[in-house]
């Protein structure tokens, strides 16, 4: 394996004919290892472009955290504030889990156009933060790791219509817009510690820009042998 990539096996294509493999248990019990950054919690960033896979990726990867939680920052975002989240944010979620307290956050109803009931979110030893802005500015501080989905923004864009189909196209071009601003004032990439790359077989993580240590990034069979599927 080379020093500093980590191949994840997709649990639910568990066939590789090329490599060695790790199991995305592998990359979990490295984030369980690190220290907490957000009161208790290791709280764990999944950044890219709309239709880049972040939702997919972040459900296996909270699967193998044993259970952990999944914020989706589309829960968050509403339709008049699609980036402008920030402070309901840190108030209702990133402050209470600093305190080791839970989380109440009403999630949005893209279809009601409002707020639904409260959801509690305590304040487990990892959490997955998922969706575009992740890795924003003021975030930062709060997230154990950034992990950034590798894939050009045609590609999801392409993907993420594709997903939606023509009843939102609208929507799709005001969001496309709003995306390239947000990235333009408030980049992601630059700031991640992983790029995750998927492919049909599974996932490729690589270091990102932000060059963590090849010590924190690289996973050896001292992490224990995968379990089996």
């Amino acid at each position: 394996m080379e020093i500093g990539r980590v191949f994840l096996r997709n649990t639910y294509a568990p066939h590789r004919t090329q490599g060695s493999p790790i199991h995305l248990h592998a990359l979990a019990s490295q984030l369980h290892r690190l220290p907490p950054s957000c009161g208790p919690v290791r709280l764990v960033g999944v950044d890219g472009h709309a239709g880049s896979g972040k939702t997919t990726f972040a459900a296996r990867l909270a699967e193998a955290l044993g259970g952990a939680p999944v914020l989706h920052l589309d829960d968050i975002a509403t339709h008049e504030e699609l980036f402008a989240w920030t402070g309901r944010l840190l108030q209702e979620v990133v402050e209470p889990l600093s305190r080791g307290e839970s989380a109440h956050y009403r999630p949005y109803d893209w279809h009601a156009r409002d707020f639904g009931p409260a959801r509690a979110l305590p304040p487990t030893p990892a959490i997955v933060l998922e969706g575009v802005g992740a890795g924003r500015r003021a975030l930062r501080p709060h997230l154990a790791r950034l992990l950034w989905m590798e894939l050009a923004h045609e590609d999801a864009w392409a993907r993420g219509r594709q997903r939606d189909g023509s009843a939102q196209s609208e929507f799709w071009e005001g969001w496309v817009h709003a995306e390239r601003r947000h990235f333009a004032e408030d980049p992601s990439k630059p700031f991640a510690d992983l790029l995750v790359r998927q492919f049909s077989e599974g996932y490729e993580v690589l270091p990102g820009p932000a060059e963590t240590s090849a010590t924190e990034l690289t996973v050896t069979d001292r992490d224990g042998p995968a379990p089996v599927c």
